[in-house]
């Protein structure tokens, strides 16, 4: 195995402390209390750090080292029913977007949660109806990701959740790796 440092610090601390938020407030928390009100604005916050790390953080960290590209979707998929095993360093095509995906139905979610807040639209039914399918969108995402990252580890031999607990991906010997 070859180890390669791929994810810097803050980026597996704001991925943990997202998944832990997201689980405490679309599973444990009363959606009509403050504790869940809070917990999202600490989402929102990580957003935000998130946002900043995506264009000022190191190469891996950012947005624009990470695009997908649909050569690069039409080539996942294509190693993935070939049984071809190439190694991405950072996000896989599939991957990115699937972070896009989640950051994106994230912040819509803390957007209409803030709304339910407001004068303005508190009571009204379309806020909390597109809040709660946004969840469930999130939800259904989250449920995908983490099959994918199995998936993906198995198929390709990397552990990717010890990838994002310790930083570094070790990949097998002799194993093409992607840049």
């Amino acid at each position: 195995m070859t180890r390669h440092y791929v994810w810097d610090p803050l980026l597996r601390l704001f991925h943990w402390s997202l998944a832990g938020f997201f689980i405490a407030n679309a599973l444990l928390t009363d959606p009509e209390s403050q504790l869940h009100e809070t917990i999202g604005y600490a989402i929102a916050a990580l957003l935000v750090i998130r946002l900043i790390w995506g264009v000022v953080g190191p190469h891996s960290a950012r947005f624009s080292s990470f695009l997908p590209s649909r050569s690069g979707i039409r080539g996942q998929l294509t190693d993935m029913a070939t049984g071809r095993r190439r190694i991405h360093l950072m996000h896989t095509p599939l991957g990115a977007l699937m972070i896009f995906n989640l950051l994106l139905t994230l912040a819509a979610i803390v957007a209409t949660g803030y709304m339910m807040t407001t004068n303005t639209f508190w009571g009204i039914d379309w806020v909390e109806e597109i809040h709660e399918a946004l969840v469930t969108w999130a939800e259904i995402s989250v449920f995908l990701h983490v099959g994918a990252v199995l998936f993906e580890s198995l198929r390709t031999g990397v552990n990717l959740p010890r990838a994002m607990v310790t930083g570094t991906k070790s990949v097998p010997e002799g194993a093409k790796i992607e840049p």
